[in-house]
């Protein structure tokens, strides 16, 4: 009997034996994992506060941080920012000193070398010497808490024990390098919108250009000037830039308007009901694990109040925020902060032309280290004007001007924020950050509202910055950064409005003196202004209404086009019926704003083909880029006009075309098999909000990537969302009046999978419920000594 019995037992024997050691894998990783936790009640030895400080947190994590002393606050933020996120600190000021692939290897070369070429840890060096004591103590203090938040912890961040590394300690310069590398993810760091523009203005013949690339058009609303006018239909055919017989070349084209940029507003006091401003800010960037963003409050010494917002891991500063009496939040203006410049070279390659005579190149040697590797050594070519960085479609050197490379480009003055009363006062800061140039909107307890860029101006002489020339001859040139008296401004405007979405603002001097590097499209702007005229009087809430608006406006009439091409075609009965009926919104559910979205994105490449092939001709890796950004005024033109002699000649005629477009979607929603009334536009924007090593390691998402949720909104409205990106926070607020502010945040305070704060309030970002900026009721308490 007991051998009948043998077979039956033994999988079982066997199944139990595997539980086991899965359990044992298990408690071994969670005991693995605690080690790291930060600590969260209790007091803390530092040996080097003036007096204690102390430390609450609420059920978010949100930390509040009470002293007399603005040093020590500085050096408490530094212990949480260490505690919580130090391996994302890490991070970023590896990957503007170019020293990634110190940490993972050989897979981070191409970027460590790129970056390499502007020397940002030498140029971090120099700026922390150039700065005000006082500011420098504030650094220094943060400097001294991070390194004690990480030798606190009761072992490295969970991340370092994966790579097999130890961290480095924190230094003043690395907190420099994490604007750096803001500047990184907010402008080319080798100019390519110009680069590529520059080409198309050369190569392309004028009526093409001007029609394919105009500087705006009906979709804009800028703060100052108008809309531009229509484009009008070239006249050279586009088959005359093609060879006989020659392939087209098709790029997939993402959304025009995805970008790194930010939605902001403000109202002023006469449009509430308690007289004071109300601010909206949520700044568009990639979405991961653990958000860019880190919640933090702190009483200011020698006031009453208390400064609360968004910090970034790395530096001791609030970046957007209210301090009781003003609040203020940031866009990326995508205006032109820097310029390439064509050189003179001789002969044999050693010396350059400048308005002084030639010059010998300075080459420095940067040794870029290579976990796993030998060091690579990368010799880096500089002139009086900046590195060397790319070449032209002739072949010419260019070098790069770029505001990034002075000591203007990274400081603290955002400190200053802290301490100013007024709007007035906000907006007279805004030139001297050093920070990748915002549109930096203010509001104050009083009303009064404003507008300027944060960030330095230079004054640029015998060139509009738009085109690469050459320097040579000394007709071009920067004459240093323009004073405050002469930065672009708004106070107090009489609609009592002010917004930004990345697109165009200015017009007339303003303009010339901010330029282009790829404005956004003006829709998202355009139906950001619409909500706010549309409405006398608003409160926080009618604000978070605007932030989370994702109707359609701009894809309506590519809808209605759409359905007129489909008219009496039976074969496409089901597609229209789902385009008819859909919802003239980015609702998770909807089919039909699915297909309209990327029946326009298919029409985009398809019409375009010929002028991406006829730029490989000249450039191998030519792509639009940026430079696509205005492409709807020509697209539309063509979609409603049907120009012969600009359609593609791989078609016969603009309705085939039209339908190849329509087919190509359907193909590529077909793909997962599902039948198309399940196809919705959640399908395909459904979150991936990743841990880093998430996308090297799939275990690492097991227990670190949010939940992948479908996602309603999209990049040309004002809930702008996708996969990767959107609003990494969310900021409704009247300064004076926190209790009724609103905070939005992906993802969670801590990047620890076992914290308590994991993941916390990324629910209500996903559904937009209101959320506090102000910490609530204290639930954990630390007091460093």
């Amino acid at each position: 009997m007991a051998t009948s019995l043998l077979p039956s037992r033994t999988p079982v024997r066997i199944l139990v034996g595997l539980l086991a050691l899965v359990g044992v894998a298990l408690l071994a990783a969670w005991l693995w994992l605690r080690q790291s936790l930060p600590l969260l009640d209790g007091k803390v030895e530092t040996g080097m506060l003036s007096a204690p400080v102390k430390i609450e947190r609420d059920t978010q994590g949100i930390a509040l941080i009470s002293s007399d002393s603005r040093p020590d606050i500085a050096f408490a933020l530094g212990f949480l920012h260490a505690q919580e996120r130090f391996f994302q600190m890490d991070l970023l000021r590896r990957n503007s000193a170019g020293e990634l692939s110190e940490l993972v290897g050989p897979a981070a070369l191409k970027h460590d070398r790129e970056v390499r070429l502007h020397q940002f840890r030498a140029r971090a060096e120099r700026n922390v010497a150039a700065m005000p004591e006082e500011d420098r103590e504030v650094l220094r203090r943060y400097v001294q808490g991070v390194n004690l938040g990480l030798d606190q912890l009761g072992a490295a961040p969970w991340e370092y024990l994966l790579l097999g590394t130890d961290p480095k300690p924190w230094t003043e310069a690395d907190s420099l390098l994490t604007i750096f590398s803001m500047y990184l993810t907010l402008q080319s760091p080798v100019g390519k919108f110009e680069w590529r523009d520059t080409a198309l203005a050369e190569l392309l013949p004028e009526d093409l250009y001007a029609f394919y690339f105009p500087d705006g058009g009906q979709w804009d609303a800028p703060l100052i000037g108008e809309a531009r006018g229509p484009v009008n239909l070239p006249s050279t055919s586009l088959a005359s830039l093609l060879k006989e017989g020659e392939s087209l070349v098709y790029q997939p084209m993402e959304s025009d308007d995805k970008i790194y940029g930010s939605n902001n507003w403000v109202v002023g006091g006469a449009l509430t009901d308690h007289g004071g401003a109300i601010l909206a800010d949520d700044m568009h960037l990639g979405l991961n694990v653990p958000n860019i963003w880190y919640r933090a409050g702190w009483t200011i010494p020698g006031t009453d109040r208390v400064m609360r917002g968004a910090t970034l891991p790395g530096g001791p500063i609030a970046v957007v925020g209210s301090n009781g009496l003003v609040a203020w939040g940031f866009t990326n203006t995508t205006a032109d902060w820097g310029d390439l410049i064509r050189l003179e070279v001789s002969e044999d390659g050693s010396r350059y032309r400048t308005p002084d005579g030639w010059q010998e190149f300075q080459v420095t040697a940067e040794e870029i280290a290579v976990k796993g590797a030998a060091p690579e050594v990368l010799q880096v070519r500089k002139t009086i004007w900046g590195p060397v960085v790319a070449e032209d479609h002739r072949g010419t050197a260019l070098a790069y001007r770029w505001v990034a490379h002075d000591i203007r480009g990274a400081n603290l003055k955002l400190l200053q924020m802290e301490s100013v009363t007024s709007a007035a006062e906000a907006l007279d800061i805004g030139p001297q950050l050093g920070i990748p140039h915002q549109n930096l909107v203010v509001g104050d307890r009083a009303g009064n509202i404003g507008w300027t860029v944060g960030g330095p101006v230079p004054r640029r002489v015998g060139l509009a910055g738009d085109r690469s020339v050459s320097w040579a001859d000394g007709t071009a040139y920067w004459d240093g950064y323009l004073p405050p008296e002469e930065h672009p401004r708004i106070y107090n405007p009489p609609s009592h409005r002010i917004w930004t979405a990345n697109a165009r603002t200015m017009d007339g001097e303003y303009l010339r003196v901010m330029g282009d590097h790829g404005y956004a499209l003006g829709a998202r702007q355009q139906q950001i202004r619409d909500g706010l005229m549309a409405r006398d009087s608003f409160t926080e809430q009618d604000l978070l209404d605007i932030q989370l608006d994702d109707r359609a406006v701009f894809l309506a009439r590519w809808r209605d086009q759409l359905l007129q091409t489909l008219e009496g075609m039976e074969d496409y009965a089901d597609v229209s019926g789902h385009v008819a009926n859909w919802g003239g919104r980015a609702s998770e559910d909807s089919v039909g704003y699915r297909i309209v979205r990327n029946y326009r994105l298919e029409f985009m490449e398809l019409t375009t083909a010929p002028i991406l092939t006829y730029m490989r001709r000249f450039q191998p890796e030519f792509s639009f880029g940026p430079t696509k950004r205005q492409f709807e005024y020509s697209l539309w033109e063509m979609a409603t006009r049907e120009p012969v002699h600009l359609l593609n000649p791989d078609f016969e005629s603009w309705r085939s075309l039209k339908l190849a477009a329509l087919d190509r979607v359907l193909a590529e929603m077909a793909g997962d098999g599902l039948p198309l009334a399940q196809q919705t536009w959640g399908i395909e924007n459904t979150a991936r909000i990743q841990h880093p090593l998430g996308k090297a390691v799939e275990l690492v998402n097991w227990f670190t990537a949010m939940p992948a949720d479908p996602l309603p909104g999209d990049t040309h409205m004002p809930r702008f969302q996708s996969p990767t990106h959107g609003a990494s926070q969310r900021l409704v607020v009247s300064p004076g009046r926190t209790d009724n502010a609103i905070f939005h945040m992906a993802t969670g305070q801590s990047a620890h999978p076992l914290s308590p704060f994991f993941g916390n309030g990324h629910r209500d970002w996903v559904e937009g419920r209101p959320s506090p900026l102000k910490e609530q009721d204290a639930v954990y308490e630390l007091t460093l000594h």
